[in-house]
This record gives C-alpha cells, sequence and structure tokens, in this order.
C-alpha cells in the first residue's frame, strides 16, 4: 500500500498540475479530493499544453484511475465541457470516476458568487464554488446521487430554486429562474457522466487494500484553506493533507507520505495579505519570466520573493514528509535572491505566520540574500549538476522547513524534472 497526498504551501498555483502529471505515471490512481472548477492545473505534454480543472492531472496517463471524490463540488456543464475537450484531443476518459455524494454546482450558485463578489470583494473566480459549499454545509445543496436516486428531487430542487429566486428579485432586484429549465438542464447534463458515477471511497478503499498506489491530489493551497489560510481571503473547502481524508473518504492512518509543492518564489491571484509581495518592477519581472497568470481566469498573480514563514506553516499544519520545488528555472537570470525568515511587527520579530487578518496586513518581511547563479538550468536533469548556488538556494528551503526535496522543476515539460528518489 502506498498512499501519496500532493498539497500546495502558499496560495495555490505552485505547479501543482505538472507534480501531480509526472507522479500520475508512477501512480495507479489519482484523487482530486476539494476545490471546484475554480481551480485550474496546466499540464505541458509534447509541446500541447491541458489546462485541467476538475478532472485530475493523471487523466494524461491511459494506465491510472482517476477519482473525483465527493469533497469536490462539481459544475456538471463544466465537467462534459472539459471531458468533450479531452476526447477531442484524443484522450481517452475511461478511467474517470465520479462520487456519486459530490455535491452539484447549480447556476444560481454563480449568479450569488457575482452578487457578493460586487458587494464584498475576496477575489474569487465567479464559478460560484463558494455559495455551493455553502449550500453543501447548509444541508439544502444537491448530490449527484440526488438526480440519479431521489424520487422527491424534482420537488425539493422546485423548492430550493424558489426560496434562491426570492433572494435575487427581492433583495437585489436581479431576475430568477425557472426551475423547469434548470431542471431540464441538469438531466441532459447528467445523462453523458452516467457511466462514470460510483462510489468513490470505497473504490479508494479496495485500491489500497489491494496495494495500490494511491495519489491524493488537491486544488489550491494551505494559505487558502477555509479554517488555516488568510481568511476571509480564502477558498470555502480544505486544500491542506487533512482535507484529503475527509474529501477523499479515508482515514488519516492510510496516508504514508505527504508531499507539499512550494514555487521557488511566492504568488497569490486575488485579494488578502501577502507579506513578501514585491509591488514594483522586480515583481513585473517575476511575473512575465514565470508567465504568473491565472489558469482559470487569466487574472495576473501577485509576485514576491520566496516566504519562508509560510513554507515552515505550511510544513507544520500538513505534517510534509517531502517537498516538491517548483519553477526554479524563473530564477535563473538574478543576481541576487532573497528568502524572507521572518516578518516584523511594531519593532517585534514574528517568527510565526500570524492568525489575525489585521497582523497579517501589518507585518513587513525580513530577508537574507543569497547569490543567484545566472545560468540555464532548463536542461538539467541531475541534482548534482545544479550550479553551486542553486543547490545553495535548495538546501536552505530545506533548512528553513525542515524538509527535504524529493523534486525539482525546472520548467513546464515532463523531461525538465529532477527527482530525489522514489514517491511511493
Amino acid at each position: 500500500m502506498a498512499a501519496v497526498i500532493l498539497v500546495g504551501t502558499q496560495w495555490g498555483d505552485e505547479g501543482k498540475g505538472k507534480v501531480t502529471d509526472f507522479l500520475s505515471e508512477r501512480a495507479d490512481a489519482v484523487v482530486r479530493y476539494q476545490g471546484g472548477s475554480n481551480a485550474g492545473h496546466t499540464v505541458e505534454v509534447e509541446e500541447q499544453q491541458f489546462k485541467l480543472h476538475l478532472v485530475p492531472s493523471g487523466i494524461l496517463y491511459p494506465h491510472t484511475l482517476c477519482l473525483i471524490a465527493s469533497g469536490v463540488v462539481v459544475d456538471l456543464e463544466q465537467l462534459n465541457l472539459e471531458i468533450k475537450s479531452l476526447e477531442e484531443r484524443g484522450i481517452d476518459i475511461g478511467n474517470l470516476r465520479l462520487s456519486s455524494r459530490a455535491t452539484l454546482v447549480m447556476p444560481y450558485h454563480k449568479k450569488i458568487d457575482e452578487i457578493q463578489e460586487r458587494t464584498g470583494k475576496i477575489g474569487t473566480t465567479g464559478r460560484g464554488i463558494g455559495p455551493a459549499y455553502a449550500d453543501k454545509i447548509n444541508r439544502v445543496g444537491f448530490r449527484v446521487a440526488d438526480l440519479l436516486y431521489d424520487p422527491e428531487f424534482k420537488e425539493r430542487f422546485k423548492a430550493e430554486v424558489e426560496r434562491k429566486n426570492l433572494y435575487f428579485e427581492k433583495l437585489h432586484d436581479e431576475p430568477g429562474y425557472d426551475y423547469r429549465e434548470l431542471y431540464d438542464q441538469l438531466w441532459a447534463q447528467i445523462e453523458p457522466l452516467r457511466p462514470y458515477i460510483g462510489d468513490t471511497s470505497h473504490l479508494v478503499y479496495e485500491l489500497l487494500k489491494a496495494g495500490k498506489k494511491v495519489l491524493f491530489e488537491g486544488a489550491q493551497g494551505t494559505l487558502l484553506d477555509i479554517d488555516h489560510g488568510t481568511y476571509p481571503y480564502v477558498t470555502s473547502s480544505h486544500p491542506i493533507a487533512g482535507g484529503a481524508c475527509v474529501g477523499a473518504g479515508i482515514g488519516p492512518t492510510r496516508i504514508d507520505r505527504v508531499i507539499g509543492v512550494a514555487k521557488a518564489y511566492t504568488t497569490r491571484v486575488g485579494e488578502g495579505p501577502f507579506p513578501a509581495e514585491l509591488e514594483g518592477p522586480l515583481g513585473n519581472v517575476l511575473r512575465e519570466k514565470g508567465a504568473e497568470f491565472g489558469t482559470t481566469t487569466g487574472r495576473p498573480r501577485r509576485c514576491g520573493w520566496l516566504d519562508g514563514v509560510i513554507l515552515r506553516y505550511a510544513a507544520r499544519i500538513n505534517g510534509l514528509t517531502d517537498l516538491a520545488i517548483t519553477k526554479l528555472d524563473v530564477l535563473d537570470s538574478f543576481e541576487t535572491l532573497k528568502i524572507c525568515l521572518h516578518y516584523r511587527n511594531n519593532g517585534r520579530v514574528v517568527t510565526e505566520f500570524p492568525e489575525n487578518l489585521t497582523l497579517q496586513k501589518e507585518c513587513t518581511p525580513e530577508y537574507i540574500e543569497l547569490p543567484g547563479w545566472q545560468q540555464d538550468t532548463t536542461g538539467i536533469t541531475r541534482y548534482e549538476d545544479l550550479p553551486v548556488n542553486a543547490r545553495a538556494y535548495i538546501e536552505k528551503i530545506e533548512e528553513i522547513t525542515g524538509v527535504r526535496q524529493v523534486l525539482i522543476s525546472l520548467g513546464p515539460r515532463r523531461d525538465q524534472t529532477i527527482t530525489g528518489g522514489s514517491f511511493f
């Protein structure tokens, strides 16, 4: 048995898509355990780019089973479009499985998202993810299984649409929905997905029981976790390692390793505190060199030097056993690099990431400087062949986090990767 969780250690966009794709070749199954179509993973294979939102990154390997677990909120329209796009490009999606317990994202969730973003900007993607999770917790959401097995679904759905229409029409002077039109849309969307629907929790259990290698893939990153992130500027689920057990429906004793993906610098999309942010020309250079634009929205990412405070925090929260460091090549041309070791607030040194939003905003980073290597690393495939200063940079990250690196990514392609041992 080998169960490995892959998590983002920053604010998402760490390059988890490539790392998941890389590890999927070695895995028997990949399980997406939380999030929705607000997350995007970009994978590059033989000069082709695949932008995935709901389908696990392992779908590009015909031998790998790909599960969308119950912790994911699923937009049926988006999932069908994604499947169609993959099939048009010659990708077989026969190994896809969708949890019957997964909550559905409805059109009215997207409209609520849009209204809420207008009245109080959080920086969401507008995909309806937060409102869908809110309905799930409020026990008025609908699951995949409801469409297939619940004879009372139509009446419950009608009542919920009417409640949502009161919200739109009375509070926001917005038009509501005809529940019959939405109902017909749902049936049309679920029909082509029927062959893939099942009990993914039991399937994961059977895979692990049989000694198979299972990779758990999260969306977003640690600092966007609903409980442990920069609340309220967070997502509405648990990207952290603990979320894998809840979202996939397995016990924590089944997990063998937790690999944290860390970009060699720091980025963030959307609103919220970002202590190590570079707002001047240097931040723009990082953005252009790293092509830092959101997979889902195309929004420019905010960029900054590597923040060691949040990496230590992520290592603790997730119980990291290993690190995968991505986009090291983006730093190839810099003469000098910086890493934030701690913050300062009102003259006080802050070594732990603050829980309070105001303190997070008030903290200023304090850096150490390291010499750059000013050498192209994109063709290097062995750790020993990296420039001395690049190795020193990696080793400083290991020292700060107390976690060893097991993978280094030096470009978007599969072959632009250095590995430091086995993963399963």
